[in-house]
């Protein structure tokens, strides 16, 4: 087996073309696997069945005793089967007796830090044999900068903090706007801090993988709706390229251009088979990115199931190197989600394994956001004319908690005359018509929260957790308290200027399989099942949301939120 490259060292972000020859049977069983680092152990395992269905992914995939990166069948190369590409093996005078097929395939490979071996195998996924393998691959500069991402650490918009990864603790520098220069703080994590049960989690053996250092620097002295630019690293390991990006308008302010939405986690971008693929996120991530480059956003907020890693340590490199050229340049700003959080035993509200044994030590060290402390991940942060009060779902949020306690304070504490707009998000839905809401929904959460929500008169409740989009009218307890009227243009318009109740909306569609929806209840006014985004803005007096399909880029509903300013 050859792996096409010259001098086997890796750049940071190439495909390479991996060729089997020398095959005398081609089966639809044969496969190549990529795997790192180089010495995992790749005999078969078939009880590892259980750590891919410990996040929920029932999906077939290789059966090895240690995750591999990625894994894709020959058939990929139509020619391998009908073998079209053959060499002679052996000769009688010049005739050829005997001949052999070949097939090559191609593999998307990021700096994962580590070394990489493609593995050639029969057998399939369930009955794997090793057959031969090309020799350990290394990368060019395993600690070079990457995958750097800003986020917003408080309401005046004067500083933001970068972060990014490298294979080095050495502390690295930030140069940006004219001529300031920062030093990083580097951080880490091991298997021993993540979390694993009586059956073993994938995040503490099956699915581990070494995340090397994560760096992190605040600029400061910015202003607010400004553009600059920033690169980061050093001399030793190497410089980023330069990226230009633009602070948000600081809280108070008139105006704001915002996009939102949950549940994207990533896809890859060859043929390969990989843990939980989120078929809709390649869509997503690339009609955000135009959105960011066209200079009408100002900040993301993506409200939980982030990556999708659930224990497969691997997958943040590539979540990250997904979304660096949107996170790169506006505040992404996230909430944790029951797949970054949630394990048995680990304090979670909710005992399901569905992180994967990460327990928020990955999250909370990739997406470093304004929170109180480790393992408190709930803020609010003010932009323009929004007091965003983030929350988690997936910690006690019970009457009495600590976390129902910031919440409260932290609502009954807003401005109004200074963000006149309240918008609540947290994971977790309070409200769905969907298939599984038998599963997807927590009467005891709403029980609890909800009437914070209409005490403080929260306009507009962001939810993710259900995989599709789902508009409510001015809710409570199931009763729609008021109804949208329309306006010249045949928007549903909810006039907060004689508040009723919160709208709410379910915008889980960013990625993951879609969820199918059965008999709406009589609050339910809009419903789509298409992957897309929620595209916000907000004046005082006016707050305009549009769903946009990521596929055609077509807005398929439309709603405003109005509150007449006393003057």
């Amino acid at each position: 087996m050859l792996a096409q490259k010259i001098n086997n060292l890796l750049s940071d972000n190439e495909y390479v073309n991996v060729t089997v020859s020398g095959v005398f049977l081609p089966s639809d069983d044969d496969w190549v696997a990529m795997i790192s680092p180089s010495d995992s152990d790749v005999k078969s395992c078939p009880l590892k069945k259980s750590r891919y269905v410990q996040t929920g992914d029932l999906s077939k995939l290789p059966l090895l005793c240690h995750y591999p990166v990625k894994a894709q069948f020959m058939s990929n190369d139509p020619d391998y089967l009908k073998c079209t590409k053959q060499e002679c093996k052996k000769y009688n005078n010049t005739n050829c007796e005997v001949s052999a097929c070949s097939g090559t395939i191609s593999f998307h490979v990021i700096n994962i830090r580590t070394d990489i071996e493609f593995v050639f195998f029969s057998g399939g996924f369930e009955t794997p044999c090793i057959l031969t393998r090309s020799g350990p691959m290394k990368f060019s500069n395993p600690n070079q900068p990457l995958h750097g991402h800003i986020s917003s650490i408080d309401s005046t918009a004067t500083s933001m903090r970068l972060t990014w990864v490298s294979g080095s603790e050495e502390t690295q520098l930030v140069q940006y706007g004219d001529g300031e220069t920062l030093t990083s703080k580097a951080k880490t994590f091991s298997q021993d801090d993540m979390c694993t049960s009586v059956l073993p989690s994938p995040a503490k053996d099956f699915g581990w993988h070494d995340p090397g250092y994560i760096h992190s620097a605040v600029m400061t002295g910015l202003r607010p709706s400004t553009s600059y630019s920033y690169r980061y690293g050093s001399d030793s390991v190497g410089w980023s390229d330069k990226v230009q990006f633009r602070t948000p308008p600081a809280g108070g302010s008139d105006e704001l251009k915002f996009l939102a939405f949950g549940d994207m986690g990533k896809a890859p971008l060859d043929p390969s088979v990989e843990h939980y693929i989120q078929p809709g996120s390649l869509s997503v991530i690339k009609a955000v990115t135009d959105e960011v480059k066209s200079g009408n956003v100002d900040s993301i907020f993506h409200i939980g199931d982030i990556s999708y890693a659930t224990g497969f340590l691997v997958e943040w490199d590539f979540f990250l190197h997904l979304i660096s050229p949107m996170a790169s340049q506006v505040s992404y700003m996230t909430a944790i989600g029951n797949h970054e959080r949630d394990y048995i035993g680990s304090g979670s509200v909710y005992i399901t394994p569905d992180s994967g044994g990460e327990c928020g030590v990955p999250y909370e060290t990739y997406f470093p956001m304004p929170t109180p402390a480790k393992d408190k991940p709930w803020y609010s942060i003010e932009q323009g004319s929004i007091h965003f009060t983030v929350i988690s779902t997936e910690n006690d949020w019970t009457e009495n908690s600590e976390q129902y306690e910031w919440m409260t304070k932290d609502m009954g504490s807003v401005d109004r005359s200074k963000t006149p707009w309240l918008i609540f998000t947290g994971h977790r839905t309070m409200y769905s018509s969907s298939t599984n809401r038998l599963f997807d929904l927590d009467d005891r959460f709403s029980k609890a929260v909800e009437p914070l929500l209409l005490q403080h008169k929260v306009d507009l409740a962001l939810f993710g957790h259900v995989h599709n989009y789902e508009r409510t009218c001015s809710v409570y307890q199931s009763n729609c308290l008021a109804m949208p009227t329309k306006d010249r243009n045949g928007v549903d318009t909810y006039d907060h200027s004689n508040y009723s109740a919160p709208v709410q909306a379910v915008i889980g569609m960013a990625g993951f399989s879609l969820t199918k929806f059965s008999k709406p209840g009589s609050w339910s006014l809009t419903r789509i099942s298409d992957f897309g985004y929620l595209r916000g803005h907000a004046t005082k007096e006016d707050m305009n949301l549009e769903f946009v399909n990521a596929n055609t880029r077509q807005v398929q509903d439309s709603f405003r939120i109005t509150k007449r300013q006393n003057r």
